[in-house]
């Protein structure tokens, strides 16, 4: 009897992969229509997510045809959805944030319950989470990028070269209260920099001259198209965008960066638990990881073997010491003073 329970379980996910292949992710809007043949919550997901659809749909879509499970999105900006993760504790909404710098999950550590992933004693030591809160996805440098039309590569070398009267005004940089990876690079500014943390706030301010961008996809286009000479941003969007032809030089700087992992999490008291356990499972695993370079131009969380790689090498990278545990911590006061200074305030 059990064993006809389970070739009945199995024929259902059957069916519901060959039709979520058809159909995708149940949140698009042309397969509302769709919604009609959605399961019974057993079958169910909920996945907040801030990545771009060119990441996000493959993931979603080949853990919808593997499991069987039906999975909604709520797409936004890292910083808005953890907000509504907070707002909706006593009744959660979503079982799993997919996307945003581990710092900015950390500071959020309220809303999640630790999980450890399977395989985990195989990821990256250095870009896991040692009480499991959250599930390492990939790998992100952040990088300086320039528009090769308007600047010299020797123009731009390292973080202190944003001081320069001859890029004030004119620095991509994406409101880091809006944006996981923003956050990310300006607590990379503060470490590379040194000194007095807000000093190195109310210049880099001056230097942005009241200008900040809402998201960080702006950043990119910005530079590309000529408004911004040199901008702020990830290694793998800078990578792509350089792979469709835009004129972008990337620099990673010598006064070191930082490679902060973006994750992914099982929200506390997650409706479908045992579904966001699985969807934790597949992103961090070899599968999917084997394809984080060719697929994403971005690198992978667990060591593989026989993987070819193109880009740089870690170790021949600068890293400037990013403490996950302090930027978490002072998310809040750092956003607060960054408000200040970019405002227009004078003293701490």
């Amino acid at each position: 009897m059990t064993m006809n329970r389970h070739r009945a379980r199995a024929l259902v996910c059957l069916m519901l992969a060959a039709l979520l292949a058809l159909t995708g992710c149940s949140s698009r809007p042309e397969d509302r229509s769709a919604a009609s043949f959605a399961p019974d919550e057993e079958h169910r997901l909920v996945v907040y997510t801030s990545h771009k659809e060119e990441v996000y749909r493959p993931i979603i879509k080949e853990f919808e045809a593997r499991t069987g499970i039906w999975v909604e999105l709520v797409v936004g900006g890292t910083n808005e959805l953890l907000d509504r993760l907070v707002q909706e504790q006593e009744h959660p909404q979503a079982d799993v944030m997919f996307g945003g710098g581990v710092d900015s999950l950390e500071a959020y550590a309220s809303c999640f319950t630790p999980y450890f992933c399977r395989d985990w004693e195989l990821l990256d030591p250095e870009l896991r989470s040692p009480i499991g809160l959250w599930t390492p996805f990939s790998a992100l440098p952040v990088v300086l990028i320039y528009n090769t039309k308007l600047v010299s590569p020797g123009q731009l070398t390292a973080w202190s070269d944003l001081f320069s009267p001859a890029f004030q005004g004119r620095i991509a940089f994406c409101d880091p209260s809006v944006s996981g990876s923003s956050y990310t690079g300006l607590v990379t500014l503060l470490k590379a920099v040194g000194g007095d943390r807000d000093e190195t706030l109310r210049r880099f301010a001056v230097s942005l001259d009241g200008r900040q961008l809402d998201s960080s996809g702006a950043v990119l286009d910005s530079v590309a198209d000529g408004t911004d000479l040199v901008g702020i941003t990830l290694e793998e969007t800078a990578l792509k965008r350089g792979a469709e032809g835009a004129e972008l030089g990337i620099v990673y700087p010598s006064d070191g960066t930082s490679c902060v992992p973006d994750g992914c999490a099982l929200v506390k008291g997650a409706a479908h638990e045992e579904n966001a356990q699985l969807f934790l499972d597949f992103i961090s695993g070899l599968d999917v990881q084997r394809q984080m370079e060719t697929s994403f131009s971005r690198r992978p969380i667990r060591k593989i073997q026989d993987l070819a790689s193109t880009l740089p090498l870690m170790e021949n990278i600068p890293l400037v010491d990013y403490d996950i545990p302090w930027a978490s911590e002072n998310h809040n006061k750092i956003l607060m003073s960054w408000a200040f200074y970019f405002g227009g305030g004078e003293e701490p």
